[in-house]
């Protein structure tokens, strides 16, 4: 018998995501066109990006855009989770996105943070939000070495929802490739941190819009390194994802036959398939098993908007 690891269990880097969506599609600010169409891609999160995709010139616009769009989505009060990625919260235009948002008293569901390299650098932004509309979380982007090295503090911000890799970023400042090798090191960190703050972390987009299969494989391994989901850049992106997080039927029925072994043991260690099991992996095994469901209930869901 064979279990694998689940996001919200732990992967190779010892690490727990915890609870989490797996599906993020991020969608440039200065484009309103695209967004009711991300909004009925299926993607669990719609991110808005008024930051790297919006030219300086065009920051105020985007955000009239976004904010108009956000009104209107909630009237509406249904669909996916709709964020925003702000411009870094120590700018100018950074503050302005926070200043409209309080001006306008629209709120998204949640708040992403760029350039994020210390505690210090979400404080205000959770500090206004928590006065103005608690409901929404804040999210923190890791895309620096330095934000690496100072993982242990950001992760235990008060009130960080949770975090983002951000791997082109990553890899222009510290001078490597966008290789999956390359990458192992930042995102095991990454996982490792948020697991010892209990907080989800989401792994970053892939690039290349006409590779899917090596999009597979880099899904694959953040399921494996215990990514609680992935950014996709384009809705063609999203099956993808949402396949290499949800779990096979092998892994179902594994998952299950521990924890029906685990059930008749009265929680004590047992044997499944000449394996030994204990606590570790009946928790892994629940793991799988909630996985499956998430799965479940995003395809009813797709079928649903479908019909």
């Amino acid at each position: 018998m064979q279990l694998s690891m689940d996001p919200a269990g732990s992967g190779p880097c010892g690490a727990a995501a915890g609870p989490g969506t797996p599906t993020w599609l991020v969608t440039p600010g200065i484009v309103p066109t695209r967004f009711a169409t991300a909004v009925a891609s299926g993607a669990a999160v719609v991110l808005l990006d008024l930051e790297d995709s919006v030219p300086a010139k065009a920051k105020a616009n985007a955000r009239t855009e976004v904010l108009a769009f956000a009104a209107r989505r909630s009237a509406d009060g249904a669909g996916p989770l709709l964020g925003v990625r702000i411009n870094a919260a120590d700018s100018t235009e950074g503050l302005r996105d926070i200043a409209a948002m309080s001006e306008w008293d629209l709120w998204p569901d949640l708040i992403v943070v760029p350039k994020v390299e210390s505690s210090g650098d979400i404080e205000a932004v959770t500090r206004t939000v928590r006065g103005a509309h608690p409901a929404t979380k804040i999210w923190a982007l890791i895309e620096s070495p330095r934000a690496i090295v100072g993982l242990s503090d950001i992760v235990h911000a008060p009130g960080l929802a949770g975090v983002l890799f951000g791997a082109a970023d990553y890899a222009a400042a510290a001078g490597s490739r966008i290789t999956s090798r390359a990458m192992w090191y930042p995102r095991c960190q990454i996982i490792t941190a948020a697991a010892a703050a209990g907080i989800p972390a989401i792994d970053s987009p892939f690039f290349s819009l006409d590779a899917p299969d090596a999009l597979r494989t880099e899904a694959v391994e953040a399921v494996e390194l215990g990514f609680a989901g992935k950014v996709a850049v384009h809705p063609h992106q999203l099956p993808v994802i949402e396949e290499a997080f949800a779990p096979s039927p092998s892994e179902l029925e594994a998952a299950r036959a521990v924890l029906a072994a685990a059930d008749r043991a009265g929680g004590g260690i047992t044997m499944v398939d000449g394996a030994m099991v204990g606590p570790p992996l009946v928790a892994a095994a629940r793991a799988v098993v909630r996985r499956g469901d998430r799965s479940t209930t995003a395809t009813t869901t797709s079928l649903v908007k479908a019909s």
